[in-house]
């Protein structure tokens, strides 16, 4: 770790972390295939515990799947069950890429950075989810196109910014995360008054 340390320090590598953790809840196989890419282009170091995904088979592995992924993202509904099928997946991933970045030399550090990892991996996952539910209730395709590519680009900016601007990344993700968590609120409320006009019989809250 001390070489990754010696090139990123201390604050990139708290980024990193976090970073890793909340784009997994967004895209897990771009987020995998970026991080080794630019560790077997030589443009990162890699800490150790993320080394892994340098290797070339890796790396053929998460390209493929980031192939697919980009264009199921893009059709409706198919999106809807992609996130169903990878939800299960995402969450403990971004865990494990958290704890990758900053636990080669200490379990406490580990076990923090993947409870930080896939507590951002779940508010992202769930954030999604949600409002490509929401974009899928309308009738024209444009709206899940749109939202993907947004997704593409905050997941590249979101790396970019933990290595480069870790302060800004920093600031930019506490916004980010109280707005997931305020927009995955209003949703949840907006499906479950739906849901109950569909079906007026179920009980309310007291």
């Amino acid at each position: 770790m001390q070489d990754a340390l010696n090139h990123l320090g201390t604050p990139e590598l708290l980024a990193l972390a976090a970073a890793l953790g909340w784009a997994s809840g967004l895209r897990l196989y771009l987020v995998v295939f970026l991080t080794g890419l630019a560790g077997w282009l030589g443009w990162l170091p890699l800490p150790p515990g993320l080394q892994v995904l340098q290797h070339p088979a890796l790396l053929g592995a998460s390209g493929f799947m980031l192939f697919i992924e980009f264009f199921a993202d893009k059709i409706p509904w198919v999106d809807s069950i992609w996130d169903l099928i990878n939800s299960v997946i995402r969450v403990p991933a971004g865990a494990a890429l958290a704890a990758g970045a900053l636990g080669a030399d200490s379990a406490t550090m580990a076990l923090m950075a993947a409870l930080l990892g896939g507590t951002l991996a779940a508010t992202s996952q769930a954030a999604k989810t949600s409002t490509r539910a929401a974009a899928n209730a309308s009738p024209e395709p444009f709206s899940n196109v749109g939202l993907s590519l947004l997704e593409d680009g905050l997941v590249v900016g979101a790396l970019w910014l933990a290595t480069q601007h870790p302060l800004v990344f920093a600031v930019l993700l506490v916004m980010a995360v109280l707005a997931m968590w305020a927009i995955t609120w209003l949703l949840f409320k907006f499906f479950r008054a739906a849901w109950r006009r569909v079906f007026p019989a179920l009980p309310k809250e007291s």
